[in-house]
């Protein structure tokens, strides 16, 4: 007899992808339990926006963005 996670498994392999792909934003938004570091999160990516939005900070491109982040964080 195959086990509940098991079950569970083959029933959503059997939706469609879109159907899974929803299921999947669930689960993962269901494991984002801090609400409050997400709206933190959120004040900061919005107050960058807004920097870049008003001219105060420069946009970078996307190379020289990831070699900064190639730098600072090797291997």
């Amino acid at each position: 007899m195959p086990s509940t996670l098991e079950a569970l498994q083959a029933e959503i392999l059997s939706l469609s992808p879109l159907d899974r792909a929803k299921l999947l934003d669930r689960l993962i938004s269901s494991l984002d339990a801090d609400v409050e570091a997400e709206a933190e999160w959120d004040a900061v990516a919005e107050a960058r926006e807004q920097e870049l939005d008003s001219g105060k900070t420069p946009a970078a491109s996307i190379e020289v963005a990831l070699a900064s982040l190639e730098a600072r964080f090797p291997g």
